[in-house]
């Protein structure tokens, strides 16, 4: 049990380093030996989890939609928000988040590393929260849901890179609620509008009441 503990430890302090070094560094100019600096572990501990770069890269990758994961709110639009302003939140701070990011973004990463995942993933969690929402009411009756949420999708990823060339993310928070206020009123029905939070604090508050492990 100590074993494995120890490898699943391993295991993360690798994912870490390589989101911290493809962050900064994209994927062509990322080196296993620069991974294996900052993770400060042997290089037969990182290829008996990851047996190549594009491994390692692929990862990563899937790492990213955990991170949007929120409290279960009886509004299902409310959820959808929370995720996106969660995530803006945790790409000030986690290194494995940026560099998945930054991944699935990278039109240099090759054939054999899958960086549409993400962004199919990401597509299907919001449908299945768009469908509940539809089913409780909450939206125009004119509202495509697969096609909302490929837009709020490609949305995010668009205003995350703009607000990282710009500040560094230091504004992305209020770049998402900037997006909501054009998004909502066009999805959601007008009784509900009032009541949905997508201030640009959102992330912190929601953050706030989630219990540290």
């Amino acid at each position: 049990m100590a074993r494995q503990e120890r490898a699943i430890r391993t295991r993360r302090a690798i994912l870490e380093a390589a989101g911290a070094v493809f962050d900064e560094h994209g994927y062509t100019s990322t080196t296993i030996a620069m991974v294996l600096e900052r993770a400060e572990v042997t290089k037969g501990a990182l290829y008996f989890h990851f047996p190549s770069k594009e491994s390692l890269a692929q990862a990563v990758l899937d790492e990213q939609v955990p991170f949007g994961a929120v409290p279960e709110q009886a509004c299902k639009l409310q959820e959808i928000i929370d995720m996106t302003f969660v995530v803006a939140q945790r790409l000030l701070t986690d290194p494995l988040l940026r560099g998945s990011v930054r991944l699935t973004v990278d039109q240099a990463t090759p054939p054999g590393v899958d960086h549409t995942g993400p962004f199919v993933k990401w597509a299907e969690r919001l449908t299945v929260l768009m469908d509940q929402a539809d089913r409780q009411g909450e939206l125009l009756p004119t509202v495509n849901h697969r096609d909302t949420v490929e837009l709020l999708v490609g949305g995010f990823a668009g205003i995350q890179l703009m607000s990282r060339a710009l500040t560094n993310r230091a504004d992305l928070a209020y770049r998402i609620s900037v997006l909501w206020s054009h998004i909502l009123p066009s999805i959601a029905v007008p009784g509900l509008l009032l009541g949905l939070d997508s201030k640009a604090d959102r992330g912190l508050r929601v953050l706030s009441a989630v219990p540290v492990p």
